[in-house]
């Protein structure tokens, strides 16, 4: 297992079409330093803007995988991050003169050939593998499509297809090793559609640059006699059209048997490079494509950055049911006694939905006041509570949240439906329903044994502290 951090020794470029844009494009590969990730970066643009290959950028999924800011777009990412995460490539800048890859042939070999050609060389930097410790899944049930990621030791793949077409039909492979396996066993595999699909991508602007060199196009409907000269200037394709017996189109001559199904996995590949670092996990997928293959890496994204949270503010009571504990939470919020109304965080999925627990004891200072002899929580410091909640939630959007304060600006649908007396433990669980820059809009609910005490909805600004 490869533990240190790589780059190539050289820059090394190749040259082709995009296979949805049709555009002309050179793709160079450059050499980047320890820790800074992958990043395209258009040449061929004012200032030469770049982005980095994240799943945060992931704007379009429309047959291929697409990332895009205010600045810039790149079509069909995932066959060349494919090639980098099957090498164990860590840090490389790829520069383009256009706004798609060079498609090639259709699969990642081109691809690692040239990375090959330029030489890998290691970095004095130890790679950061992202650990799974739970289960994750996404399914789209109208679709029949299920993707399962599951903690393991090393990085697996299994994936499952089933058409209704005998050339396809049900079929799966699965990879136990990256390093051994990738390079001969996957990376050659090549893109495909059906010829019923072709007319149909062609009306949506796509595959302007497919061809029979760069796609296997299987054979799903009777072909007439006179579609040939069609069938030729659809795939701007000079020679003959043939009809292979495999199913294929052209007499095509497959790489595997299992073709089809090793390309969806190195598309996979790719989806899952968008993470940003190597992971160790087994993932299971049946009948998924880009769009759930990019819904997995989001939740996958989210365990990680909750690990990182709790890392970063870790406290020293070894709670094993607490996400922050007390200490945890000194650490990031400003309030402190008798204005420190929540005791720990037990769960939270950045940007999201965050979930946090306030014991009310005898011993709270407003109990001597409200009222004598008749305690309950003023209702106030039970928006106050859920406001520090909330606070914890939003905070983390940001950088360097322990320099920031949250104000909030607005109070609407409060409702206080039961007291809340010593005793009780409240339970306070808020979403995020509305982000933007510094502002953001949360409805949160308190709940006591599981009976609904309070609930508002709560608009905050983050300032420096």
């Amino acid at each position: 297992m490869l533990d240190q951090q790589r780059t190539i020794q050289k820059s090394v470029s190749v040259k082709g079409i995009g296979l949805h844009t049709g555009n002309s494009s050179t793709l160079t590969f450059v050499p980047a330093p320890p820790n800074s990730g992958i990043w395209f970066q258009r040449m061929d643009l004012d200032g030469q803007p770049k982005i980095k290959a994240d799943i945060s950028y992931v704007v379009d999924i429309s047959r291929g995988t697409t990332i895009g800011n205010s600045e810039l777009r790149v079509h069909t990412v995932e066959h060349v991050l494919a090639a980098l995460a099957g090498l164990m490539i860590d840090n490389v800048i790829i520069q383009l003169d256009a706004n798609e890859p060079p498609v090639m042939d259709g699969s990642s070999i081109p691809f690692v050939e040239a990375l090959k050609s330029a030489g890998l060389k290691e970095q004095d930097s130890p790679r950061d593998y992202f650990v799974l410790e739970k289960t994750l899944a996404y399914s789209d049930e109208k679709n029949g499509i299920d993707i399962v990621a599951f903690p393991a030791d090393e990085f697996r793949l299994t994936f499952m297809i089933d058409y209704k077409h005998p050339t396809l039909g049900k079929n799966y492979t699965s990879m136990y090793s990256l390093e051994d396996e990738f390079e001969k066993e996957f990376a050659p595999a090549r893109t495909f559609c059906f010829l019923s699909e072709v007319e149909m991508l062609v009306k949506q602007g796509l595959i302007k640059g497919g061809s029979l060199d760069n796609a296997l196009v299987i054979v799903d409907r009777k072909i007439e006699d006179n579609e040939v000269d069609y069938l030729k200037k659809l795939f701007g394709h000079k020679g003959d059209v043939e009809f292979g017996t495999e199913g294929y189109l052209n007499k095509t001559s497959i790489r595997f048997p299992n073709e089809p199904v090793r390309h969806k996995t190195l598309d996979l590949i790719g989806d899952l490079a968008l993470l940003g670092m190597p992971l160790r996990a087994h993932i299971i997928a049946a009948k998924s494509g880009h769009a759930a293959n990019v819904e997995l890496v989001k939740l996958i994204r989210k365990e990680y950055e909750k690990k990182q949270i709790s890392t970063r503010f870790k406290g020293t009571s070894g709670s094993s049911d607490s996400f922050l504990d007390t200490q945890a939470l000194l650490k990031i919020l400003p309030h402190r006694y008798p204005f420190m109304l929540v005791d720990k965080i037990i769960d939270m999925v950045p940007r999201e939905r965050v979930v946090g627990i306030k014991n009310v004891t005898i011993n709270e200072p407003f109990f001597v006041g409200h009222f004598p002899g008749h305690p309950i929580m003023p209702g106030v410091l039970i928006m106050e509570a859920m406001a520090q909640v909330g606070g914890i939630l939003l905070l983390n959007t940001t950088e360097n949240p322990e320099n920031k304060l949250v104000y909030f600006t607005g109070l609407d649908k409060v409702k206080f439906r039961k007291p809340v007396r010593p005793g009780d433990q409240i339970r306070f669980e808020l979403e995020m329903v509305n982000y933007r820059r510094t502002i953001c809009r949360m409805i949160g609910k308190a709940f006591v044994d599981g009976d609904l005490v309070t609930e508002g909805e709560l608009t905050a600004a983050i300032v420096e502290r």
